[in-house]
């Protein structure tokens, strides 16, 4: 029988209610994980650092240059600011390929350097745990491509992702230099 003391239902009501409360989860220690934009360059799957890439951009209409190398598909008006594009299959020796509707630009902008990479695909964010890392290089990545590479990530699926720094590849003079000699 209830106590008709309100205090006393009070401290019943307590009672039964931690008698009756569902325990905590059992808490899973999260993994630390290292993310970048995922895309295609040739045929490896690569990874740009975040903080390397400022935004990904359909293509945009561009207009050619006269006077450089092959590699430079042009310069376009990205909101008010002139975006050289480079095509980076072509710039490492090989031709871009896929259809438009899927080739993406990863835009670069370091204070002077403002420039768009186009390559094939992007696949978005990528995400690893970051115990995954090795600075290992798979042995059939092109030898044009292997100053650029920081190392390498293995996704939950197995398949290797080649880390490529864009940082790296704006401090290279070939790159640097696009004008045809």
């Amino acid at each position: 029988m209830a106590s008709a003391d309100p205090f006393d239902a009070l401290i019943d009501l307590a009672l039964k209610s931690v008698n009756n409360a569902y325990g905590l989860p059992a808490q899973v220690e999260a993994r630390e994980e290292w993310s970048g934009v995922g895309f295609m360059l040739g045929n490896q799957r690569m990874v740009a650092p975040m903080g390397e890439v400022a935004e990904l951009l359909e293509v945009p209409h561009s207009t050619r240059l006269p006077g450089v190398q092959g590699w430079v598909r042009g310069v376009s008006n990205v909101r008010g600011r002139l975006l050289p594009l480079i095509d980076l299959e072509a710039f490492f020796g090989g031709a871009l390929s896929g259809t438009r509707k899927r080739q993406r630009i990863l835009s670069l902008d370091l204070g002077e350097l403002y420039t768009g990479l186009l390559v094939r695909e992007v696949f978005g964010m990528q995400h690893f745990a970051v115990d995954t890392f090795t600075t290992d290089i798979p042995e059939d990545l092109p030898t044009a491509i292997r100053p650029f590479v920081t190392g390498s990530y293995r996704s939950d699926l197995g398949e290797v992702w080649v880390i490529f720094s864009p940082f790296l590849l704006a401090r290279d003079q070939y790159f640097s230099n696009a004008a045809v000699n």
